[in-house]
């Protein structure tokens, strides 16, 4: 159940009440593919304070498979994490194999990218596999175009994804766990607003925004943001898929988004990418190697308030498993730091101020 408690403009807070807890909205989710989120623990997760995270319902089927999570009794025991977890449907996954699969209106047949053995997900069966994992939130199957896409192809596309949808909400009609779906409709303003307003009857207890950050430019992607939330409903969390910019996640919930996950924080620390208050660091510069200031003054986070750049620089040039940990623990931290601070901002009826601060501030370094 989703309670809108603040409006700001279009910008929102709001609370969306699970099985696993309260998650205060708007709300970044940790990217944890294969059931972890790289180099974190589920311990480290809780003491930063995320209340959900994101696992793959493909990646998941492959490694380490249904028996396994079934015989630990679910996604939560398998990982021991007592949050709440959101399961994509695969779909992107499958849009990226491209020479590996096979797209009907039936589903989609692919072959694994680790041994080439072949598999077929429908509607249904993605439904069945999640309800499964025992997550909180399951997402349908849905096909996800490139960019550019011909209008005719998305148009056959977009119609599929809301068949689709269809044939999972018939196949589930229980709302425990939640079942989230997916609004596309390629870069086409017209199809974006058919979609929604086609899903928004068949009644989902969520609405995701799927199929960009695919290649295109910023303000094409957040007029495709605008075109499908004037469709959606109040009362329902909306979530934009793959999205996780600092600057894309700030105009983002300026158009009335409230969920986001990406894997921008943590991949980019395994790479040296880390995000400031003032911008990105890339912490392998030699730049760094005599520098005794914390990463960021005003990050509170335990890598910040003891370890310096010029630590996790050598850290990061000798690849020491520690630095990956610390460079990820503190680009959530900041992620979750910044969701915190805006929901605030939205309470205080301050967002675009608190925008426009962030931005003036948040300078690319790298």
């Amino acid at each position: 159940m989703f309670k809108l408690e603040h409006t700001d403009k279009a910008a929102r807070a709001g609370r969306l009440k699970l099985k696993h807890g309260i998650v205060p909205t708007p709300i970044f989710m940790p990217v944890g593919t294969l059931g972890v989120v790289k180099t974190m623990s589920s311990e480290d997760l809780k003491e930063i304070g995320f209340p959900i995270i994101l696992s793959n319902t493909y990646h998941l089927w492959l490694r380490p498979g249904i028996e396994a999570i079934e015989y630990f009794k679910g996604l939560h025991s398998f990982m021991n994490w007592g949050g709440n977890i959101l399961t994509d449907s695969g779909g992107f996954q499958v849009f990226s194999l491209a020479l590996l699969r096979k797209i009907t209106d039936e589903g989609v047949t692919f072959q694994s990218h680790i041994d080439g053995s072949r598999h077929f997900f429908s509607p249904e069966n993605v439904m069945d596999m999640q309800k499964k994992f025992g997550v909180d939130i399951m997402m349908v199957l849905d096909e996800c175009i490139g960019y550019p896409a011909d209008k005719d192809y998305a148009q056959k596309s977009t119609n599929r994804t809301i068949e689709w949808a269809k044939r999972s909400r018939d196949h589930y009609k229980k709302n425990d766990p939640q079942m989230f779906c997916i609004v596309q409709g390629g870069m086409y303003e017209d199809l974006r607003q058919d979609c929604a307003r086609r899903l928004v009857d068949l009644d989902f207890a969520g609405y995701a925004i799927g199929g960009l950050s695919v290649g295109e430019e910023n303000d094409l992607m957040y007029n495709m943001i605008s075109a499908s939330t004037a469709f959606l409903p109040v009362n329902k969390p909306r979530y934009l898929m793959g999205v996780g910019e600092p600057v894309d996640i700030l105009n983002a919930v300026e158009r009335g988004i409230d969920m986001f996950d990406c894997v921008m924080p943590t991949r980019n620390a395994r790479n040296g990418g880390l995000f400031t208050s003032k911008g990105n660091v890339s912490i392998k510069k030699s730049e760094y190697s005599l520098n005794d200031e914390p990463l960021d003054e005003d990050c509170e986070c335990f890598v910040c308030k003891n370890y310096s750049k010029g630590y996790l620089h050598h850290l990061f040039k000798n690849k020491e498993m520690l630095g990956l940990r610390l460079n990820t623990y503190h680009n959530l931290s900041f992620f979750y730091k910044l969701m915190n601070d805006i929901r605030s901002a939205i309470i205080r009826d301050n967002f675009l101020l608190f925008k426009k601060d962030f931005l003036e501030k948040y300078v690319c370094t790298t």
